[in-house]
């Protein structure tokens, strides 16, 4: 018997799955956490529903009891076995939004994502009240601006999590959440690794009454890497695999959000070390040394799984308009009689973007289908804009897509470097990694450090969870960041870009014309 296949057997295993913006992954590792032996997926896309951007909750099952099917098959087909129960398990998803819950669980109004933008007043309001900055997208926020709004289904709000704390709840029934998921609801102290007991009286009084509970009594209990966070429900294990086939009673990790997983996959929980993850939207997170000296705006200060302090930059454009530019392009080989599939499209057209002007030509690419507040946008309308002079090429154009996928990310990443935040390394992970060394290379001339790609960045915060549910056999005898760094990334092969020097003037020079033309995005906004 294979050592995969005896791990299965002897649920020597961890299963980690991540609600992703496009897709639900699940991922399964053996003895050996650094090795995956088994995944399974399920493509969704989030949909705009009375103004708010929002996912299903029959969605939510579909996709994870897919993707737990196709994981049983793939194990099966792979090794043999059909697992049937695990040494541990770990949810992930997408950080931030509102899952606002009654008494019985059942959710009081639709899951409001972390893409919307309808917070501001109350945002603004909770930055000034805490003297750190509240993102619009902060479950805090999203709770009250349903304060001030006056929502009717506030009399009967019993608890308020994330899509990873509810998943979680309903696998467990334990109403928790992992510290770094929990940092993108309410502010965390992370020497305490909790919330904030100040800013929580804060609250209280600023509610006056106006919610049904203590503000503490709607949030999920916070824990850290490492914790046991409740065991597989008979329920659980049919709502992961509706058949019957897994077995209740597996130890479950802390919930945790898609960033705590990402710094996990790239090891970056250590200081001096950050990463970056590019999907529907784009975030980089830094883990921090000290303090910052002031509040910005454009940072968010959230925690890794452990509940050290990081600077995230968050971003709500990544790469989805990137990929619609691919679509187009399969679509027209596709009907020119020679079609080619999708990794290929993404290969060819990121090789043509290697020959592009370092500037990209002078043409600008804004990828804003929602509303971006780092550059002051409550909305978004995806723009291609160019001056007759410029120099129109395919691989101009290319790069100029590739380049506004990062540039508001280095709008934000520019405001840690005068805060005099200094990186060893980054890594990167998402899909858009993987054609070896061009969105890298850009991505090392927009923040001006080496970036890392390593072999695993493919199956990202999925397998990021997962490691994290491995962790839990091990947290006894050792800290998240020597787990991370010492056994799961012992043998790990990365490749490091350094910043090219005529590519960093480039993309300076693109930056610089980015930012003069974000008026002609706010009046497209206000136009369209």
């Amino acid at each position: 018997m294979s050592t995969a296949a005896s791990d299965i057997t002897s649920a020597r295993t961890s299963l980690g799955i991540e609600l992703g913006s496009t897709r639900i992954k699940a991922c399964l590792i053996g003895s050996d956490p650094s090795q995956v032996i088994a995944v399974g997926s399920f493509a969704w896309e989030n949909e705009l529903v009375d103004g708010l951007w929002t996912y299903s909750v029959e969605a939510v099952w579909r996709g994870i009891q897919s993707a737990v099917a196709g994981l049983l098959t793939d194990a099966e087909e792979r090794h043999g076995v059909r697992p049937r129960q695990f040494g541990g398990i770990g949810i992930s998803a997408m950080m931030h939004g509102y899952v606002a819950l009654d008494a019985a669980g059942d959710l009081l109004v639709p899951f409001r994502t972390w893409r919307n933008t309808s917070t501001s007043a109350a945002a603004a309001e909770l930055t000034g009240l805490f003297g750190v900055n509240i993102p619009l997208r902060w479950s805090i926020a999203h709770l009250h601006q349903a304060v001030l709004a006056g929502e009717e289904h506030l009399p009967a709000l019993d608890r308020i999590t994330t899509l990873a704390g509810y998943v979680h709840e309903r696998l467990t029934g334990e109403h928790v959440l992992g510290v770094g998921d929990a940092s993108g609801m309410f502010p965390i102290d992370s020497s305490r690794v909790d919330y904030d007991s100040e800013m929580l009286d804060a609250y209280d009084r600023l509610a006056d009454g106006r919610l049904p509970r203590p503000t503490r009594d709607l949030l999920p209990r916070v824990l850290p890497a490492g914790a046991r966070a409740g065991t597989l429900t008979a329920e659980g294990a049919l709502l992961l695999d509706p058949r019957g086939g897994l077995a209740a009673g597996t130890l479950l990790c802390p919930p945790e959000g898609d960033a705590g997983t990402g710094m996990v996959a790239t090891n970056s929980v250590a200081p001096r070390t950050g990463n970056v993850s590019a999907g529907t939207s784009i975030f980089a997170m830094v883990v921090l040394e000290r303090p910052l000296a002031s509040a910005h705006q454009e940072l968010d200060l959230v925690t890794t799984p452990a509940g050290d302090a990081v600077a995230m930059v968050h971003c709500n454009n990544g790469a989805s308009e990137l990929a619609a530019w691919a679509s187009l392009f399969a679509r027209f080989a596709a009907a020119s009689g020679d079609p080619v599939d999708e990794d290929a499209v993404f290969e060819t057209l990121f090789r043509e973007a290697l020959d592009g002007a370092s500037d990209a030509g002078g043409l600008l690419a804004y990828n804003h289908l929602a509303g971006e507040p780092i550059v002051g946008l409550t909305s978004g309308r995806p723009l291609f804009v160019r001056t007759p002079d410029s120099a129109f090429t395919l691989a101009n154009f290319m790069r100029s897509q590739l380049y506004g996928v990062f540039a508001t990310l280095a709008v934000g990443m520019q405001v840690l470097d005068a805060e005099g935040v200094r990186l060893d390394r980054m890594f990167a992970h998402g899909g858009m990694f993987r054609t070896a060394g061009v969105a890298q290379r850009f991505l090392a001339a927009a923040l001006q450090a080496p970036v890392a790609v390593g072999e695993l960045a493919a199956e990202g915060g999925a397998w990021g969870i997962a490691v994290l549910a491995s962790y839990l056999g091990h947290a006894e005898a050792c800290s998240l960041r020597d787990y991370v760094n010492d056994v799961v990334f012992a043998d790990a092969d990365t490749r490091v870009t350094e910043p090219d020097a005529d590519d960093v003037a480039g993309f300076a020079a693109y930056l610089d014309g980015y930012r003069r033309g974000l008026a002609i995005e706010a009046a497209a906004v206000d136009a369209l």
